[in-house]
């Protein structure tokens, strides 16, 4: 047989269909099934939590307070939260939080991401250094004591920034910023210099453009972290225009049975002649509140989710 014919009788012998999903085998039916009823499952299991904290702030509060409320609504209303609305200190509190979560946030994604170029940089003086003197912070600190000294002797008691100075350098986020830089090009750098540039409009112009994706991951760490802070106001802070939403949060809960009959009190004639349907108690103030202080960063989140994944990814693995 020549080669020719060879050639024909390989080009010419039928092709070998892919099998149909009616005939693959048992256990490859059976695994992505299997695998999708696993996943569902844990994902109504981490949406539970918030999912009963919200039917049980919009449920009668009698109900709920019982603890008869499971999977829906019962006695639908939004009583909860006029009324909730009106507690001293609250639209204060949301106030600061959100000022320190967006002033914090933004601080910490720009020092992670300058300190990240920069601990690449080979010329910098005594690079090294500065970058293990950094990263040997995450495992060591002085203690609550020297720390709060330190807090009180810069003045920062009783002050807004106290919120924010602190936790602008995060040294896992340098790592993530500097790993992720040293995968990118150094070939930019070089053009940019060629043109003129200097190290400042090499990181501004250059660089911080491309970083999107670990500058977002970076962004929701700082923003769940700062949002979710009650701690510093705990030690920090005893002037009541500086509590953050978290540590009202915080109190309220301690206090939810003398702030549920001033919830009642706040609502004038509606809150005398309330039904106990609608009639504030600790439960429902635990759970209105909460849903007050989780809705936010839950709708946040999603924002970012795009940018989290290959991130995490790139700033992690080097190459």
């Amino acid at each position: 047989m020549t080669v020719t014919e060879t050639s024909t009788l390989v080009t010419s012998s039928p092709r070998r269909k892919p099998p149909r999903f009616g005939r693959r085998s048992p256990g490859d039916v059976a695994f992505p099934i299997a695998n999708y009823a696993l996943f569902t499952v844990f994902a109504l299991l981490c949406a539970y939590p918030f999912y009963y904290l919200i039917i049980n702030s919009i449920s009668a509060n009698d109900v709920s307070a019982l603890g008869d409320v499971r999977l829906w609504p019962e006695g639908l209303h939004l009583a909860n939260y006029l009324q909730v609305f009106q507690l001293d200190g609250l639209a204060n509190a949301a106030a600061v939080s959100v000022a320190r979560t967006v002033l914090g946030t933004v601080a910490t994604v720009l020092a992670s991401a300058f300190l990240g170029f920069m601990f690449t940089q080979e010329r910098m003086w005594a690079r090294r250094f500065w970058y293990r003197f950094t990263i040997i912070t995450m495992y060591f600190s002085a203690g609550l004591i020297p720390v709060f000294i330190i807090i009180k002797a810069l003045g920062l008691t009783n002050n807004f920034w106290v919120y924010v100075l602190p936790f602008i350098v995060q040294p896992f986020n340098i790592i993530l910023a500097k790993t992720y830089v040293e995968s990118m090009p150094q070939t930019l750098q070089e053009a940019a210099e060629v043109d003129g540039a200097n190290i400042v409009q090499v990181f501004l112009k250059v660089y911080l453009p491309n970083m999107t994706p670990i500058l977002a991951t970076i962004a929701i760490f700082s923003a769940v972290a700062q949002w979710n802070m009650f701690q510093d106001t705990l030690i920090y802070i005893t002037d009541q225009s500086l509590y953050t939403l978290q540590y009202q949060l915080y109190m309220f809960i301690n206090q939810a049975s003398s702030l549920a009959q001033a919830a009642q009190n706040a609502g004038g004639n509606l809150g005398a002649i309330a039904a106990a349907a609608t009639a504030q108690t600790p439960t429902s103030i635990r759970m209105t509140i909460s849903v007050i202080v989780v809705l936010p960063i839950i709708f946040i989140y999603p924002l970012f989710q795009r940018f989290f994944v290959k991130g995490i990814m790139l700033g992690a693995v080097k190459g």
